[in-house]
């Protein structure tokens, strides 16, 4: 049997659910979850089903079949595979503990991806890198060699045919030119809880103005920056006898989490772009389960 997942997004309009699952129906799937949205505003339908294809149907003959379906309701649709795991490549700057995190939840099979590179203006976390047998790519940024940094960071992802690239605390802006090409497959953590306090030093911001919640955002980066949409977020309580740096290793233990999780949601294509915003349904049974504990 194999896992399969259809992601549908179109207008809304009545009959869709049961169009979408009476052909699944009809080609023997089981279907184990289901979730589905409408947004009045928009007037878009979104809808995620994880099913079980019983006769062994690949991804292609299913969404050769479902054509019509999607013609007669104006669908943006894509049937997924979850056998094949996507690739990913995690850029990183000085700050490494996003990146641990990933190496560690990886390593143990919490986080089903292949990482495919890692890429970092410094040296800081070659070795670190390589000890997990993940190239690793040294790629110096100046104000001098922007363009032809972000030329060699492109050429990484289109060899290694990486799905989504992942900032882990990446410091460089990337140009509105790569951001537009790689729409929708390029992830952020910011050390923040957007849109408040953006720019380089928010936990300062948030400790000069003695907030007594902090937090950080996962969003998908628009050449606007930090403005693209939330993914994921998350807070963690502070009070007023706490220093900024204090703030600084509370909220990167939230990074880690935040980042770990909208990482998740994407290569369960449990995210769906809306706009300025995203419609990011729940985990599905057993999501979890490729863990490995030892």
């Amino acid at each position: 049997m194999h896992h399969q997942i259809l992601t549908v997004s179109c207008p809304t309009g009545t009959g869709i659910v049961a169009a979408v699952s009476q052909f699944l129906a009809d080609q023997g799937c089981n279907i184990s979850d289901s979730s589905q949205f409408n947004d009045r505003e928009s007037g878009t339908f979104f809808m995620r089903l994880s099913f079980l294809s019983e006769k062994g149907e690949t991804y292609d003959d299913l969404s050769q079949r479902f054509a019509p379906i999607a013609e007669r309701f104006k669908m943006q649709y894509m049937f997924h595979d979850m056998a094949t795991r996507l690739k990913i490549v995690i850029m990183v700057s000085r700050f490494g503990h996003c990146l641990n995190d990933l190496l560690y939840r990886w390593q143990i099979g919490a986080l089903p991806v292949d990482i495919v590179g890692v890429i970092s203006n410094h040296l800081d976390y070659q070795k670190v890198v390589v000890n997990h047998n993940i190239p690793f790519h040294h790629i110096n940024v100046t104000k001098e060699n922007k363009q032809d940094a972000e030329a060699a960071l492109l050429q990484v992802v289109e060899e290694t045919g990486a799905d989504l690239v992942v900032l882990a605390r990446y410091m460089q802006i990337l140009s509105d030119k790569l951001c537009k090409k790689m729409s929708g497959r390029i992830i952020n953590i910011h050390h923040s809880f957007l849109p408040s306090f953006k720019g380089a030093n928010p936990y300062k911001q948030a400790y000069q103005r003695g907030v007594m919640l902090i937090g950080a955002t996962a969003h998908y980066v628009t050449a606007d920056l930090d403005e693209g949409p939330i993914i994921e977020q998350d807070v963690i309580r502070v009070t007023h006898a706490q220093s900024a740096q204090d703030y600084v290793s509370l909220g990167r233990d939230v990074e880690s989490q935040v980042l770990a999780r909208a990482i998740h949601a994407h290569i369960h294509h449990r995210v769906f772009l809306n706009h300025a915003k995203t419609v990011v349904f729940p985990a599905s049974p057993g999501e979890f389960a490729s863990e490995r504990m030892g």
